[in-house]
């Protein structure tokens, strides 16, 4: 198991928002967790990255403890992740964004990404090449913010709601792309609300509500749980 996370609580301030909350990921998985707005999504992501850290509980990375470590050790141990808000830099080109993410974690052993890699997996990024990031789309900039993330050659991804705010277009491609890391061996724990786009991509899903898992189960058995789904789901 590359992701044991268990019974964490978090906090902002005095205001109590997760509520032990566990999910696992293996190796070469792609997981969801799908939940409406303000259901906690961000701050599961956030606590797991060590960006808001969980007051307790337990993270468990590659077997080692992180919980309570900076963002940046957590980062060198090989977890690479996405933000919903993408914080590209938007004075700098594309190929630049991508150049400056790029490193190795300690014991990697794969084949390291580099931008032509970037750029065979989201082809519309190459006639971007020398682009400003902050006149490129909303679905642009979200491949960018991939892209940049993969050259840091992590062995887990988190997505934090990846097809937010994007056209359907732009959804179905992103979302063939990430099946494309799946066949590439990358391991993916990405946050949604959008349940179509989940049903497409994931295969095992995690339904967070108010701070809480209320569900956990394969995608397909999610699909069929009508009760779960009108339940926590639908807007």
């Amino acid at each position: 198991m590359i992701l044991d996370v268990k019974d964490i609580n978090t906090y902002y301030g005095t205001s109590h928002i997760l509520f032990d909350v566990s999910l696992s990921v293996e190796r070469g998985e792609i997981v969801c967790l799908l939940g409406r707005n303000g259901a906690g999504k961000t701050t599961t992501m956030r606590s797991i990255m060590g960006l808001t850290p969980p007051e307790s509980g337990s993270i468990q990375f590659h077997g080692e403890e992180v919980r309570g470590k900076a963002p940046y050790y957590i980062a060198q141990r090989g977890m690479g992740y996405v933000p919903d808000n993408r914080l590209i830099f938007p004075d700098l080109t594309v190929r630049q964004n991508l150049e400056l993410a790029g490193k190795i974690p300690k014991n990697f052993d794969g084949e390291p990404w580099t931008v032509d890699r970037v750029y065979e997996l989201f082809p519309p990024l190459v006639k971007l090449d020398k682009n400003l990031g902050g006149y490129l789309s909303g679905g642009e900039q979200q491949m960018l913010t991939v892209g940049r993330t993969l050259m840091g050659n992590p062995d887990l991804i988190l997505l934090d709601e990846p097809v937010e705010g994007l056209a359907p277009l732009v959804v179905k491609h992103l979302g063939e792309q990430i099946l494309k890391l799946k066949e590439m061996g990358e391991t993916i724990l990405f946050s949604e609300q959008n349940v179509r786009f989940a049903l497409m991509v994931a295969e095992k899903a995690f339904v967070i509500d108010r701070g809480m898992i209320h569900y956990q189960g394969t995608i397909a058995e999610l699909g069929a749980n009508e009760e779960i789904k009108k339940k926590y789901l639908m807007v």
